[in-house]
């Protein structure tokens, strides 16, 4: 697969199967990542991944985004900064966070705050968490060092890799948002110029 290949909308060819495909068909409602974008119900939409790549074997802190069929289980966005984007939506809390110490029991979970362990912050300064969804990678039985927090949220800028997550320009992360359901899938194949492992 080039850089310029699409995956068609009704299958994904033998040869970007991951290993944990068990259903090869996809749907326009499955949001696909391609090696020009992320596909959704009919469009193409530019997105940014992980600085390490993607990874068949994704570790905590190696920046990679992790290959294989995941599903969007949960959305959060910033009530003082944005209506809500979908119905089940949910406001994020002034002491939300995420844990990712790998050594704590409550790794790759929601958390409040004070909470002493490794963590990223739900509720930033900067806009990048204003609207985040929540992917089913490592959760919620989260295995140590695996990866934590694999997010779809809004790209810093067009090009400018992720720690991991899936960026989106805001304007098309919202539009996302207003039409995706919980449960929805997020295919994300080894496309080969990206795969590091």
């Amino acid at each position: 697969m080039t850089r310029n290949d699409v995956i068609p909308n009704d299958v994904i060819p033998n040869d970007v199967i991951p290993e944990n495909m068990t259903d090869y068909s996809v749907s326009p409602d499955d949001m696909v990542l391609t090696a020009r974008g992320l596909r959704f119900q009919g469009r193409l939409y530019p997105c940014t991944i992980g600085r390490g790549g993607l990874s068949r074997t994704k570790r905590e802190g190696d920046g990679a985004t992790p290959v294989g069929i995941h599903h969007v289980v949960g959305m959060f966005y910033r009530a003082d900064r944005m209506p809500r984007p979908a119905h089940w939506a949910e406001p994020t809390g002034l002491r939300d966070l995420w844990s990712d110490d790998s050594r704590a029991p409550e790794y790759n979970q929601l958390v409040r705050a004070p909470y002493g362990a490794s963590h990223e912050t739900m509720r930033r300064a900067d806009p990048l968490y204003d609207l985040v969804m929540i992917t089913d990678w490592n959760y919620p039985e989260a295995e140590p060092e695996r990866g934590s927090c694999i997010f779809i949220h809004r790209w810093r800028r067009k090009g400018f890799p992720t720690a991991g997550c899936l960026g989106l320009r805001p304007d098309h992360l919202l539009q996302i948002a207003a039409r995706i359901e919980p449960g929805a899938r997020f295919v994300v194949p080894p496309i080969a110029p990206l795969l590091r492992d």
